[in-house]
């Protein structure tokens, strides 16, 4: 470094080389000093650090390959492709059954919808219940041509109220005719209450607009929407009806045409509560629901869509990423006790032209977020037009690994809260997405109406579909408000670092953890924001203390600090000794977070339990090297112990391994 010092001094390369070499020649004195006085060396100056470019490992070299399909579901049922039964009645697990139990459909509901085998032709494009894999044929149909999702269900009620009456009486129907509280408005109520008109809708955007796929008339059809308007015991029936009438219209359309078949989507909406937003200026820690509740309510949604008979689930219009995660939460538990494999879409709303969600995620973000869940198909619907969308359709294409989709909306609102791009106009402003090659599926969500499906259709029919990206070597993807490619960061040097800032963990500050013993989580979360801007990649967040309420204080501080976008811009490692403390604080997170940590020392069978569950989240974690002996002390024993974790968590819980982080405990180079 000497040398360095002279040669930017002697030829002037730098303009600070003259203040550097006073500084390292005042450094050498104090030196000589301390040497004659025996007293403690002066610290060395640490100079100008280099910018390296990231190095390059062995690893770095692994070659993509070409993706045959999205990525699949870790079930057995997914990875075989093995074909839905459509036998619903065989599914008789307590909590669908519990379910089915307090339906209230006025006669027992037809719950199995398989077809004959020899219905159809085997060969594609043809068919057929319970013979075929859907997930083989949508990977067939979406790489072959762009496929045509439906357009709006509100915009063709109201187009029906425009010409038919449509008022409280027949919102009611004779069914609740003496209902204790208005439910004009409640447009999934008319499944039930008029579902000829319904059906007509389903059955023009199947011939009208040519969609391959429609979505049911259930977008609200959960106990927290429904109970705007007391319904909270209809639900099921709701989603029921709403399915089968889509299944009815569906298999109608189809029988003329088996060579197109027609698929039900089963739509699940937002609710109207969010996990992530306070509902109080005051409060910042407020929340209306909890994921547990979110969790349950998109359960029995989907209990009545499947035996309704839909083909796909798609969790759409996501405008907080934790509702959604909650809904493929809901949908993972029923995949997991009917032991089906699902095709499953998810579909998420950028509020404006920042190109974040309401809860203030971006794009990739959002996507980071919910890929765990491993969907096949991703994309954008409502809130904005095509040509508004396009930055973010774009950006999305460059990172989603599965199917992509837009169903926009025919342009944005007038005055009068109405849509004024008529077909051509709406096909003209999809056109950018063909051209790109961006989509597999496109549809039209508010203000759209069966012209416009086949405006877009028809513009579609000469464009290719996008092809499926490579698939290359798996990277650790996080997500706050902005989503973090681990590997993409770096230290100076251009060597692999993740800085974790350390000071929102009452081990690691005193401060921080003064502030936390007096309940002041507002400037508490000042250190959270400074450690942010010093360059923290993550924070981390650790309330372990005997005195304080782990588990109460692990909740309040994400809640608030989730609504902090200086704070939550980065993803969260949440950090405790007991698990069901991390396990409460992830429920409050929208982003992908680290847990930290578990390991073997609670035994093989609550590892692989705990283990499960940070997976059902989609999180990342931190192993320890501990076993049921003890913390490894030797290089021997850390790497023993750190094998049979990772090869219970791979090979057993089907854990992403990219998402797994060995702690060798290196401490003990310190203590002993």
């Amino acid at each position: 470094d000497m040398k360095l010092l002279c040669e930017n001094l002697v030829f002037n390369k730098t303009s600070e080389a003259t203040d550097d070499m006073l500084e390292r020649t005042a450094y050498e004195r104090a030196c000589i000093d301390a040497k004659k006085k025996g007293l403690t060396m002066p610290r060395k100056p640490r100079g100008k650090f280099p910018n390296l470019p990231r190095k390059q490992f062995a690893y770095d070299n692994v070659q993509p390959k070409p993706a045959t399909e999205p990525p699949l579901p870790t079930s057995e049922a997914a990875q075989n492709h093995t074909p839905n039964p459509y036998r619903n009645s065989n599914i008789t697990h307590e909590k669908i059954a519990a379910i089915r139990a307090k339906a209230t459909n006025p006669t027992p509901p037809k719950i199995d919808h398989c077809q004959p085998s020899d219905t159809y032709p085997e060969s594609f494009p043809h068919f057929v219940r319970g013979r075929d894999s859907l997930r083989e044929y949508i990977t067939s149909l979406f790489t072959s041509r762009i496929a045509m999702y439906d357009g709006a269900m509100g915009t063709m009620i109201q187009n029906y109220a425009k010409k038919n009456k449509l008022e409280e009486e027949e919102y009611r129907g004779e069914r609740f005719k003496d209902w204790k509280c208005n439910t004009k408005g409640n447009n999934d109520q008319l499944s039930i209450t008029q579902p000829h008109i319904i059906k007509g809708i389903y059955k023009e955007y199947l011939e009208v607009g040519g969609s391959d796929l429609i979505g049911t008339n259930t977008f609200s059809s959960t106990t927290i929407a429904m109970g705007d308007y007391e319904m909270e015991d209809y639900v099921y029936e709701l989603n029921y009806e709403g399915a089968r009438l889509a299944r009815e219209a569906c298999d109608e359309v189809t029988a003329k045409d088996p060579t197109k078949p027609r698929f039900v989507v089963g739509a699940i909406g937002p609710t109207n509560r969010t996990g992530s937003i306070s509902p109080s200026v005051e409060d910042p820690s407020a929340r209306n629901v909890t994921f547990d509740e979110l969790v349950d309510a998109y359960f029995e949604q989907v209990v009545g869509l499947m035996d309704g008979g839909a083909d796909i689930l798609m969790v759409e219009t996501i405008f907080d990423t934790l509702n959604a995660k909650a809904a493929l939460y809901a949908i993972g538990e029923y995949l997991e006790f009917s032991g089906l494999d699902i095709p499953v879409f998810v579909s998420g709303t950028l509020v404006d032209q920042s190109g974040r969600t309401l809860s203030g995620q971006t794009g990739e973000a959002f996507y980071a977020s919910i890929r765990h869940a491993k969907p096949m198909c991703v994309g954008l619907n409502c809130a904005l037009g095509a040509k508004h969308m396009t930055p973010f359709v774009e950006k999305l294409s460059k990172c989603v690994e599965c199917f992509l989709h837009v169903y926009s909306n025919a342009g944005l609102p007038n005055a009068m809260g109405g849509y004024d791009e008529s077909p051509d106009d709406m096909a003209q402003a999809n056109k950018v997405f063909f051209e790109n090659g961006w989509l597999n599926m496109v549809g039209g969500c508010c203000g759209s109406t069966p012209p416009h499906i086949k405006a877009i259709r028809e513009m579609s029919e000469s464009y290719k579909p996008r092809k499926l990206p490579d698939v290359g070597r798996p990277k650790m993807w996080l997500s706050g408000l902005e989503d973090l490619k681990v590997e993409d960061v770096h230290n100076h040097l251009g060597l692999p670092f993740l800085n974790v800032g350390e000071r929102c963990n009452i081990s690691g500050s005193l401060r921080f953890k003064k502030l936390m013993m007096s309940g002041d989580y507002g400037t508490a979360m000042d250190i959270a924001k400074k450690q942010v801007e010093d360059g923290a990649h993550v924070i981390d967040i650790n309330v372990d203390d005997g005195m304080l309420d782990g588990l109460a204080a692990m909740q309040k501080f994400v809640k608030i600090a989730v609504t902090e976008p200086e704070v939550s811009k980065v993803p969260f490692m949440l950090d405790a000794s007991k698990f069901e403390i991390v396990l409460a604080g992830l429920k409050w997170c929208q982003g992908k977070c680290i847990v930290n940590s578990i390991s073997l020392k609670v035994g093989e069978e609550l590892f692989k339990e705990q283990a499960t569950l940070l997976k059902k989240h989609g999180c990342a974690v931190v192993v320890m090297a501990f076993d049921e002996e003890g913390q490894a002390a030797t290089e021997e024993e850390k790497v023993r112990i750190c094998k049979r974790s990772y090869d219970i968590l791979v090979n057993e819980v089907k854990f992403p391994p990219e998402d797994i982080i060995f702690d060798p405990n290196v401490l003990t180079i310190g203590t002993g």
